[in-house]
């Protein structure tokens, strides 16, 4: 299964955090999956630290490699496909970052890795 991580759960995974569910802490451990990390995560990044509403161990950059090659991450560049596929998502809500993410997921037949409730309402698949 091809697995986009949303931001949260790639920062969690990286933590260690418990507030990862049980079923995408076993989904992410399987190596039969595929794991993948957008650029709009990257981008979010480093805007949030950036502004100091995060706080990395490390560097952006280093931290984005250390623990992208760490979890064999694969990246997922942001294709005019994706971009295109916006204009046809409903308004649900207007985060940029959660809404190319969702664009992704569906163009690469993914399914996005989210406690987001908000993308309930959009006909991704959704583990958690």
């Amino acid at each position: 299964m091809k697995l986009l991580l949303d931001t949260h759960t790639f920062l969690w995974l990286v933590e260690g955090s418990p507030n990862l569910s049980a079923p995408a802490q076993i989904a992410l451990a399987d190596p039969a999956n595929q794991l993948y990390l957008s650029s709009a995560s990257i981008w979010e990044i480093v805007i949030k630290t950036s502004n100091k509403r995060l706080v990395l161990t490390d560097p952006v950059d280093i931290y984005v490699h250390k623990w992208t090659t760490d979890y064999q991450l694969g990246p997922l560049p942001i294709y005019a496909a994706h971009a295109l596929r916006l204009a046809n998502l409903p308004d649900h809500h207007r985060d940029p970052f959660d809404r190319i993410l969702i664009a992704q997921a569906f163009v690469e037949g993914m399914t996005l890795v989210s406690a987001d409730a908000k993308f309930a309402p959009y006909a991704v698949p959704i583990l958690w």
